[in-house]
């Protein structure tokens, strides 16, 4: 027997509440030019996850996604937010996904962004469980150092290169090595997502090399209602380096897939 699919929630109005979730090691401030873009118009989320930014650091050694989306659901019930359409890129997209998993009643529409939904290998687990350890014995500075260049093009521009190595820098080790365990137990997505009935947004940047275009792509194949964009000249964060080419992608996704067309004259 075939799954039965999720089933999507029924349009209202006003305009759906946005909802950003940042990737790793970042914080709310990497979807800095998302919500300049969009919260004149609707209600925007974006919070920085257990860990990370302002939020406090995990207590426990791993934070796995299933607790990263629970958080997410307290958030929308304190915000009194029935429905959303839930954004998230890299480690956020994954959270999305696990979100779509546990409460797909609150969920109108999804934006996945540089991410992938198989599960995690056996070598991934390993490297994942090492990185979290020399994170905690010497901080986010060489990590952080090594890494720049792949998170954001080489030709980005210099204040996103900041941007990006200040959000790595400041983030607690603690937090991005609770993360990094959790991400190492990550579920297989790739059925849920055969069974998302919502209209979803795929993104990703052409010279990703974390999460290359033939990960979108394949995403893409699997949902039901999904469009792909491709951003040329950007990395793994085209959301900064390209965020006009972004917030356009975006824009025309909530204006033509999420929300409700305006009543024709009388």
């Amino acid at each position: 027997m075939s799954p039965a699919p999720l089933d999507p929630v029924d349009p209202l109005a006003p305009l759906a509440p946005l909802v950003l979730v940042h990737g790793h090691p970042f914080d709310h401030t990497m979807w800095n030019p998302q919500i300049e873009a969009f919260s004149a118009t609707r209600q925007v989320i974006a919070p920085d996850l257990r860990g990370y930014g302002t939020s406090p650091a995990a207590l426990d050694t791993a934070t796995p996604l299933s607790r990263f989306a629970r958080d997410i659901e307290e958030l929308l019930d304190e915000a009194r937010v029935e429905s959303c359409v839930l954004a998230g890129l890299s480690m956020g997209g994954q959270i999305v996904m696990e979100y779509c998993q546990r409460f797909p009643e609150r969920v109108r529409g999804v934006v996945l962004a540089d991410t992938f939904p198989a599960p995690e290998t056996p070598e991934g687990r390993l490297a994942r469980n090492a990185m979290a350890d020399r994170l905690l014995a010497e901080g986010m500075g060489g990590y952080a150092d090594e890494v720049l260049a792949k998170m954001v093009a080489p030709y980005a521009d210099a204040s996103v290169k900041a941007h990006v190595h200040r959000m790595m820098t400041t983030t607690d080790p603690r937090g991005a090595a609770a993360a990094l365990r959790g991400r190492a137990q990550r579920p297989d997505y790739r059925l849920l997502l055969t069974r998302l009935a919502v209209p979803a947004l795929v993104v990703v940047g052409a010279d990703d090399e974390f999460t290359p275009v033939s990960d979108a792509e394949a995403m893409h194949a699997a949902l039901p209602d999904s469009t792909l964009h491709v951003i040329e000249q950007a990395a793994h964060l085209p959301n900064l380096e390209r965020p006009a080419e972004f917030n356009r992608a975006l824009a025309g996704f909530l204006a033509t897939r999420i929300d409700p067309a305006p009543d024709p004259a009388p």
